[in-house]
């Protein structure tokens, strides 16, 4: 099989049209289309239905596009292996984790990862579902759930604790809940269920105390907690957060102290490929100091 026409062919899979493919890889659309043809051909099976709104794949083309991202993905790993620096631990780190954890205490804290590895191009992706590592959707991942793929290495970080907060506002205008029971009388704000949350058991709060057979209904719904923090700073509500997301904030109140949610349990995960990079080294050693400065647990 032609390697350049099958680069060709994952470009245009990936963008979906041959004038997108084309302006990724400076060729011209009837270039690539040529390339396509030349290859469906050689290989005596359509790839895509070709229609007015664009291309789709076929079946045939499914598997080959399938094996052509596998191996592309092995190919851009290698590439970063190569190039990384014997002394001092260069080239491209992308990350992806929660959007709480990522823009509330990950980011404020990359200017002095960078200032230590300045030769290391850093992305950091928040988004509350799982990007696959193994397809190099992302070099680690930091995530609130243990890894379900069997081929990726993980660091327990740490144990995020959670519990109920309110603004200062909200509870001199509807009162301090004394009880879980007393929280049927509150304006709740919980995880919403157009995404999969980050971790299990998320809105335990709609629960807690709840007397038998009477459903609690939040006020609101947001499918992210820095979301649902910005939400209980308004004066909206009570929610229940993770404490590093609300340490920052002098108007926000722990409400039951002794009401605690489920742990979540953050880890450190990158491939097993990525086993010998050093700007994975460097950037796990970073975060487990970074960890035990904050005192998260």
């Amino acid at each position: 099989m032609d390697w350049d026409k099958l680069r060709v062919f994952h470009a245009v899979a990936e963008a979906g049209s041959f004038t997108h493919a084309g302006e990724a890889l400076n060729l011209s659309q009837s270039a690539v289309s040529r390339q396509i043809s030349a290859l469906e051909e050689s290989l005596s099976v359509p790839l895509f239905h070709r229609h007015a709104r664009g291309l789709i794949l076929t079946e045939q083309g499914e598997l080959l596009f399938r094996t052509a991202r596998e191996v592309f993905a092995k190919l851009a790993m290698s590439e970063s292996l190569i190039s990384e620096s014997k002394d001092r631990p260069k080239g491209p780190l992308k990350i992806t984790t929660t959007v709480a954890f990522g823009s509330i205490w990950l980011t404020p804290r990359m200017h002095e990862f960078l200032d230590l590895y300045p030769e290391i191009q850093v992305s950091v992706v928040v988004d509350d579902s799982e990007l696959d590592l193994s397809m190099r959707e992302a070099d680690v991942a930091i995530r609130m759930t243990p890894p379900r793929q069997p081929d990726l290495i993980q660091r327990h970080l740490v144990s995020v604790q959670e519990h109920v907060y309110a603004s200062t506002e909200y509870l001199k205008k509807h009162g301090t809940p004394k009880t879980s029971d007393d929280l049927d009388e509150h304006r709740l704000i919980v995880y919403g269920d157009d995404s999969r949350p980050p971790v299990p058991g998320v809105n335990w709060l709609l629960d807690a105390g709840a007397k038998p057979g009477k459903e609690r209904r939040p006020i609101l719904s947001v499918n992210n907690s820095y979301g649902m923090l910005r939400a209980v700073m308004s004066g909206l509500g009570l929610a229940s957060l993770p404490d590093f997301v609300t340490s920052d904030y002098n108007n926000l109140v722990r409400v039951l102290p002794e009401l605690t949610g489920p742990p979540q349990e953050a880890y450190f995960v990158y491939p097993e490929e990525l086993r010998s990079s050093k700007r994975i080294s460097v950037f796990r050693d970073f975060l487990l100091r970074k960890v035990a400065e904050s005192r998260l647990s």
